[in-house]
């Protein structure tokens, strides 16, 4: 990506809040209707969308998620990447890479990647000595998070649906941090 353009920052719950039935929600709609398995069916209302980020955004409030968006042109959300925080006692090592999210106009030009390495820094940054994730078996993805050092856990046939409803199978991924 060009750095001259691209700007990756944090976004508040407020922050959340205020693009929730924008920028977000547009962005997850274009995941789902390209044919990511991030959790929706197709085709996603867009007012299904805005309702979830504003539950993420409820979690970024309590610091249970973090979420960062990468920005373009014209303030343009391209992507985003979140950080759920493990909340049981014996869990505070770690956290979960969730709804990594690059709109299909911008893939292919190392924004996931980017992304990818913002929450992985932060989570290093605070304290976080593993990071899970999981995705579709077979997809895009799994590319990116194999080169960028994560180590495949294990899959689990028919586990989530893909936008479509068809059960497909789904890989798990982890990663040590190690503290800065």
């Amino acid at each position: 990506m060009d750095d001259h353009t691209l700007r990756i920052e944090p976004l508040t719950a407020a922050r959340i809040r205020a693009e929730a039935g924008e920028g977000l929600a547009v962005l997850l709609q274009d995941a789902v209707h390209s044919g990511a398995s991030v959790g929706f069916l197709a085709p996603l209302e867009a007012t299904d969308a805005a309702s979830w980020w504003l539950s993420a955004a409820e979690e970024a409030e309590s610091g249970a998620r973090s979420v960062w968006a990468a920005r373009g042109p014209g303030e343009a959300v391209l992507g985003v990447v979140t950080l759920v925080r493990a909340s049981y006692p014996n869990q505070r090592h770690r956290g979960e890479i969730s709804k990594l999210l690059v709109h299909r106009a911008a893939r292919g030009r190392g924004l996931g990647r980017t992304l990818l390495e913002t929450a992985e820094r932060a989570a290093a940054e605070a304290g976080l000595t593993l990071l899970v994730l999981d995705t579709e078996s077979g997809s895009p993805a799994e590319g990116l998070y194999r080169t960028a050092g994560w180590t495949r856990a294990g899959t689990i046939p028919g586990y989530a649906g893909d936008p479509a409803g068809v059960p497909r199978p789904t890989t798990y991924y982890y990663k040590a941090l190690e503290r800065p």
